[in-house]
């Protein structure tokens, strides 16, 4: 069997409603406690490595500064050094504004390595697993897929404004919309592809979309409440997917209304036991290795005909992740 872990950022428990979003409730879900970071709210930069080593952001290391900018990153090293010695506190914000709209500049892209590097362990250790897209755990740090693609070529349809409400602006919420959706899309693609080749007991991604569109969207509820209802046809085919014997779990690292990041994140699987030892985002690791450790989930290619062909449930797949660009 396959463990597969759906990280929906910004997941928020006060607005999927089992009724209407039976995919995103699954058999059971609640609610769970987030961390704050220096910010106040909390951060995607610093929850994702929690999630993944169950350990707080101080005790991990992957820390955002006051102004939302992750300094100490690999990616903004060479002004890491110098940032907080010469730069006044206004324009250190202002700059790192600037950076993460106008540059290729990716807050969410430090190298898996870093854990090793500083003597930390995570939930793929040991595992046959497949991480896509985790936040501060790149595999490869020369390769992209769409969602990255799309993110960093946002430009004015989602600029980087800490004096807005949500922390951005968007030139066209419409479009804007279609484009998370897409990255959405291209991410549960490649979950579905990563389970169906049956080479992991654990495939654990990550999708950004849903936080994005939350961010602007404040004065558009609609729009909202339109993407849970997409984002939970996604995860349906997703589910439709799994074999009677796998298990799905739905992660997210906070919630987010009135553009707003919320002070609770949610968890939902289609197994009540996986949820049920989950208080907080400092829990989800041990959860996850405890489904692991209690069953064998040695993998086994899915939808797959006895010729080895790939069967028309994987063509359908290809098909999907064809139109979207990705092959």
């Amino acid at each position: 069997m396959t463990l597969v872990v759906l990280g929906v950022d910004a997941l928020d428990p006060d607005l999927v409603e089992p009724d209407d979003h039976p995919n995103l409730a699954l058999e059971a879900h609640r609610a769970i406690e987030t961390i704050a970071s220096h910010t106040g709210e909390p951060s995607t930069h610093e929850l994702w490595p929690t999630i993944i080593t169950g350990l707080t952001p101080a005790e991990h290391g992957l820390q955002l500064e006051d102004d939302g900018v992750a300094w100490g990153n690999p990616v903004l090293n060479a002004g890491s050094r110098v940032a907080d010695y010469v730069i006044p506190d206004g324009l250190q914000s202002r700059i790192g504004a600037w950076l993460l709209t106008n540059t290729d500049t990716d807050a969410f892209r430090t190298p898996a390595t870093y854990y090793a590097d500083n003597d930390l362990t995570t939930v793929f250790d040991g595992r046959a697993s497949d991480a896509i897209g985790v936040p501060n755990y790149v595999l490869d740090p020369d390769s992209e897929d769409r969602e990255h693609v799309l993110r960093r070529s946002l430009g004015d349809l989602f600029e980087r404004d800490p004096e807005a409400t949500g922390g951005h602006t968007s030139s066209d919420p419409e479009t804007f919309y279609e484009q998370c959706l897409e990255m959405a899309m291209i991410r549960i693609a490649r979950t579905r592809r990563a389970y169906r080749g049956g080479r992991y007991e654990l495939v654990f991604s990550y999708t950004s979309g849903l936080d994005l569109i939350g961010h602007v969207s404040y004065d558009r509820p609609a729009l909202q409440r339109a993407a849970y209802e997409e984002i939970d046809e996604f995860v349906g085919e997703l589910r439709d997917d799994l074999g009677p014997d796998d298990e799905l779990l739905l992660v997210s690292d906070h919630g987010l209304q009135d553009g707003v990041h919320t002070d609770e994140a949610m968890v939902a699987a289609t197994d009540a036991s996986l949820v049920d030892s989950i208080e907080g985002v400092t829990d989800v690791r041990a959860a996850i290795e405890a489904e692991l450790d209690r069953r064998d989930h040695a993998g086994a290619p899915t939808h797959r005909s006895e010729t080895g062909d790939g069967g028309d449930g994987g063509e359908r797949v290809k098909e999907q992740l064809e139109d979207l660009g990705y092959m």
